[in-house]
């Protein structure tokens, strides 16, 4: 028998998938919970007050309690003497009346002793010789809170839906209300597949294509800031007998089972088996960039399902944007107000792809405080874009640029998300990693010399930290610079240098394996340079050199990347700097040193985060004195 897999031909649109979602059953059975267990949970039923609160009439100042008629026309030049007839102290049984012509002393909070229906604050009175003398004439109920002030016996308390937050927790406290009914939180499984996933903690064998399970941990933290509780389950890798026991499993303990990384087409083959014997496929395809491979269903009646996108950012974006509000909904819990921000494009933008765009986007605050907004386009497979992005932007698909200085509205990741208060483009650097951490709350993105120069060109960063001799390209930009210091920079090699390296030509002269770092570092571009000139002395081009190093037009990105290939023996030598080399064991040929400077959009000096970085960096000697080959400048 040949099974016929029902086909999604049209890509649902963003409202279809809404609804398609928002039909779902996620909302579990009530529960009651403990009172010190139920902050931040929501009601599941009205509470009615089966007390008085207060249940006494109370004094709400210090004073004496009195019959207010004994003080009738009693004022300041003819004052009335009352006989004291004992004291009451909050929290005991009054032992004592207030006959006529008599005051009893009395604390704030006691009950009101019988016979007594005022006080008279103390600042209105003088004791003499064991009377009391009233200086003021009070009414009835003067500074006295009757029984059932705060709330009285058979009045609604609270209703169904309100979220407990201290204020109401007090009010259940002062009722003698010892175990809450609130709304189930949904449970949500979580399901990651692919070979090539490793959990946190378990050893990675990068040489295999392995890398660490993202999508589990974001999600689930996505789902309890939601209002739900997650479950992780173990990751199925590619054995597709193992993702169905596991979806199966999932959808038998939990509300909603939420899978990642299964849209390729046999593990959707797994998926559509499942439902198709479970539940129902809702649908498959959603015209949004990025996660158009989103699946919507049920595997049962108990348990709704939704596939989410491999790629960390698009797996993030499309439960943010889709499925937490269902969520939130089935946890009884409102949309955040701060979940979103207004912003301003701080460049254009252009897209033309007819489908609408969950668009990733940082934050930054101009020199005036305004919010600017900037699009993060690593590519959804990019993990680092978690950090960098703080929400989405939905463009419609009609829609084909956005312009710079254009209003936009920002859902952000999570309400807590904040702009930074300093954000930095530029150079990798071991030196500025330590003055970062003397910065309050910054944001830099290692993404080399020439993007941090384009991005403070384009009024997108605070500051962009240069290496090297940029000439004509720092001289375009207006920018004050900061401050700046000197490292030392050449090959790093082997312990023992065993190839005997000793300069630029070896690379060229020998066969060694040699790793680059990226076009956009300062270090790739006085390399560059090196080569050039060994090319005059030599009287030949520098490209013909440059074919004759191996791995030099293959770059990384990361500053220590080039050494730590040389430390696990997949290189004989590494572009890199004297610290790296000394904080790994390992031996460097210096080709000298090379400035690094940090400038600050002039417009933006003022800001907190930028005046806190130029401090930290007029005292950077003792951050550099122990960096191998570093020297404030």
């Amino acid at each position: 028998m040949v099974r016929m897999r029902k086909q999604f031909r049209d890509l649902a649109s963003p409202e279809e998938a809404r609804e398609a979602i928002a039909s779902l059953h996620l909302t579990p059975d009530a529960e009651t919970v403990a009172l010190e267990d139920a902050r931040g949970r929501v009601l599941a039923e009205r509470i009615d007050a089966e007390l008085d609160v207060p249940g006494f009439d109370r004094a709400s100042m210090d004073g004496y309690a009195v019959r207010a008629r004994d003080t009738f026309g009693a004022d300041e030049a003819d004052p009335v003497e009352l006989d004291l007839a004992g004291a009451v102290h909050a929290g005991s049984e009054p032992d004592v009346a207030v006959d006529p012509g008599t005051a009893v002393e009395i604390s704030t909070g006691a009950v009101m002793p019988p016979g007594a229906d005022a006080v008279v604050i103390v600042e209105r009175t003088d004791e003499r010789d064991g009377s009391l003398v009233v200086y003021s004439a009070v009414a009835p109920g003067d500074s006295v809170m009757p029984a059932g002030t705060d709330i009285a016996a058979g009045a609604r308390a609270l209703g169904p839906g309100t979220r407990l937050t201290p204020r109401e927790i007090g009010l259940l406290s002062a009722l003698g209300v010892d175990e809450v009914p609130v709304r189930g939180k949904p449970t949500v499984g979580i399901v990651s597949t692919g070979d090539e996933l490793v959990r946190p903690g378990d050893e990675l064998r990068p040489e295999a294509g392995e890398i660490y399970d993202v999508n589990s941990y974001t999600i689930a933290a996505g789902v309890e800031e939601a209002g739900g509780v997650p479950k992780l389950y173990p990751h199925a890798g590619d054995d597709y007998g193992e993702l169905e026991r596991l979806l199966r499993r999932a959808a038998d303990e939990c509300d909603l089972v939420l899978s990642s990384g299964s849209t390729s087409a046999s593990a959707v083959d797994v998926i559509y088996r499942v439902v198709e014997e479970r539940g129902e496929l809702l649908l498959h395809g959603v015209s949004v960039k990025p996660g158009k491979p989103m699946l919507v269903g049920t595997l049962g009646e108990g348990s709704a399902y939704v596939g989410l996108p491999g790629y960390p950012v698009s797996a993030l974006t499309i439960f943010r944007t889709f499925v937490a509000p269902a969520i939130r909904d089935a946890a009884g819990l409102p949309e955040p107000r701060t979940a979103t921000v207004e912003g301003t494009m701080a460049t254009r933008e252009r897209y033309a792809e007819g489908r609408t765009r969950l668009m990733p986007v940082g934050l930054v605050a101009d020199g005036d405080g305004e919010t600017l907004v900037y699009p993060v386009d690593k590519g959804s497979g990019a993990t680092t874009s978690l950090v960098e992005a703080d929400g989405v932007v939905e463009v419609a698909a009609d829609v084909e640029y956005l312009a710079e200085g254009e209003s936009v509205t920002v859902h952000l990741f999570s309400p807590d998300v904040r702009a930074p208060e300093l954000l930095g483009v530029g150079e990798d650097d071991p030196a500025l990693s330590r003055l970062l951490d003397r910065v309050s709350s910054p944001r830099y993105l290692p993404f080399g010399s020439r993007e941090g120069l384009r991005r403070l060109r384009d009024d997108i960063a605070d500051v962009a930290v240069v290496a090297g001799d940029r000439g004509d390209a720092v001289e375009e930009i207006d920018a004050v610079e900061l401050g700046s210091w000197t490292r030392e920079w050449g090959l790093v090699v082997p312990d023992g240098n065993p190839d005997g390296v000793s300069g630029l030509a070896d690379l060229v002269d020998d066969d060694l394996r040699f790793v680059n770092r990226d076009s956009n570092s300062g270090l790739r571009t006085d390399l560059g340079n090196a080569v050039a000139a060994l090319a005059d002395e030599r009287g030949t081009t520098r490209h013909e050199l440059v074919e004759a190093i191996e791995g030099f037009d293959r770059g990384t990105k990361a500053f220590e990347s080039p050494a730590r290939a040389v430390a696990a023996g997949r290189a004989d030598a590494g572009l890199g700097l004297r610290a790296t080399a000394d904080s790994l064991g390992l031996d460097f040929v210096s080709l000298g040193k090379q400035r690094v400077a940090v400038l600050a959009n002039p417009a933006r000096t003022e800001k907190p985060g930028v005046a806190s970085l130029r401090g930290v960096l007029a005292a950077s000697g003792d951050l550099l004195a122990d960096l191998a080959g570093f020297e404030r400048t």
